[in-house]
């Protein structure tokens, strides 16, 4: 069996693995810090339906991981939902609220659609830090959020976080190899190639665009939500650009539309700087530095795609 999966199916399932194993052999802090990469990971593959698959530059991503984080936060401390009850909100308002601000501007390409998603987070990040309708709490966002409870039994360690972080990639990796597979994922990738070409063999351009931000959107939201039961709280500088230019650079560096490049930009885009931690100063140095050779050296990312290439038997058979 194993000699007919491929290469990458093989790391998925080893990955898996190592994952689902982590936390019997990590302590508490890098236990946390594996939580944060599962539920950035997330964020990070969700960004990848957008741009790596639907070619849509993005760049305002982080609104729809903080409006699942803050719909969490205030359904449970102001409103007193339990966060059981506050996970489907926290996936549905991020999807609407991406069908609204997309639709007028998917017809945009390029640098000007990029440019308008940048000005949603900056006015996203303004309503939150003058804490609109009184619920956001300002500049210090929200406190005090609630564990999970199921039956009355309270998942508050580091461990049930881990796992419950775990769970949520597993679905997102499903939602991934399953779109690969599906006609919505082969017309993404048929917009991405040529929209003119797309255009004209029948495949409507702004449908799957808003289908992709739609759908990228509910993963954000869900990881947020995550994200703030993780931290017990949530505060605006979670969200700005500047968490936005990250997810963006994630897909670039890691690889558009592949699922091992998206995992290894994650790590190298969140989890290498609390690595080296310790070295405050010199580290964010290093990493651009890294950042800049990975694209000379690797321009189309770390680990590219190879869905739509001319398989290597059929070039050997042409020569």
């Amino acid at each position: 069996m194993l000699k007919n999966m491929t290469l990458t199916t093989k790391i998925a399932i080893g990955f898996v693995l190592v994952m689902g194993l982590y936390p019997l052999f990590a302590n508490s802090a890098w236990i946390a810090i594996g939580t944060t990469f599962l539920v950035y990971a997330c964020v990070a593959f969700s960004q990848d339906i957008i741009l790596g698959r639907a070619g849509a530059f993005n760049m305002g991503h982080a609104v729809f991981f903080g409006l699942g984080a803050y719909t969490t936060a205030i359904l449970n401390v102001h409103f007193g939902w339990p966060i059981l009850a506050t996970w489907i909100p926290a996936v549905l308002i991020p999807v609407v609220v991406s069908v609204l601000l997309a639709g007028p501007i998917i017809h945009l390409r390029g640098d000007y659609l990029l440019v308008a998603t940048i000005g949603f987070n900056i006015i996203f990040i303004q309503l939150l830090e003058n804490d609109i309708f009184g619920l956001t709490g300002g500049p210090n966002g929200i406190f005090g959020i609630d564990v999970v409870r199921i039956f009355g039994f309270e998942l508050f360690s580091q461990e049930y976080m881990y796992y419950m972080a775990f769970i949520l990639l597993l679905i997102t990796l499903f939602i991934m190899y399953s779109l690969d597979k599906s006609k919505f994922g082969r017309a993404m990738f048929y917009i991405n190639k040529d929209e003119i070409a797309a255009q004209s063999m029948g495949i409507s351009l702004r449908f799957y665009k808003l289908y992709a931000f739609a759908l990228g959107a509910g993963i954000a939201g869900a990881a947020g939500s995550m994200f703030a039961v993780q931290y017990s709280a949530v505060s605006p500088e979670a969200f700005n650009v500047i968490q936005s230019i990250m997810f963006f650079t994630i897909v670039l560096v890691g690889g558009s539309a592949s699922l091992p490049g998206v995992l290894i930009g994650t790590f190298v885009m969140f989890i290498l700087p609390e690595i080296f931690r310790g070295f405050e100063e010199a580290r964010y140095l290093v990493f651009g530095i890294a950042m800049i050779l990975t694209m000379i050296l690797r321009p189309r990312g770390i680990w590219p795609v190879k869905f739509g290439n001319i398989p290597a038997f059929l070039k050997k058979e042409a020569k």
